[in-house]
């Protein structure tokens, strides 16, 4: 039904940029939200950056003023674009989305969060 779909990650040396890209597809009513987790190894996922289809946003102290976040409501698209990157920026990074769809009558909208398949993202010299 509904597909998240990462793009962007790599290996990158500290003080480095990438760009990760998620795309959302499928059967849907509206985005409420778009956030980016990430997870490191031997770590709980943490949230990175979220943000709303209104254009709020938030952030994860330890990324303020590196990572921006950003969406594009036409294309169900979320973005972070990640700059000034450091080692203990390494985790696996994932898109997260609160997605609204009609049921099948058309009747009723609910809501449901999915995830994407996580992409990695190495910060190493």
């Amino acid at each position: 039904q509904v597909q998240l779909v990462e793009s962007g990650g790599g290996l990158v040396q500290p003080g480095g940029s990438l760009r990760l890209s998620c795309a959302a597809s499928g059967s849907i009513f509206s985005i409420p939200a778009m956030d980016w987790y990430r997870q490191a190894p031997g770590k709980q996922r943490e949230l990175v950056a979220a943000s709303t289809s209104g254009g709020s946003t938030d952030y994860a102290d330890s990324v303020k003023g590196r990572f921006p976040i950003s969406r594009d409501n036409a294309k169900n698209t979320v973005y972070l674009q990640m700059n000034s990157l450091k080692p203990e920026d390494t985790a696996v990074y994932y898109c997260n989305a609160a997605i609204r769809q009609r049921d099948g009558l058309g009747t009723r909208i609910y809501e449901s969060v999915y995830w994407g398949q996580g992409t990695q993202v190495t910060v190493s010299s």
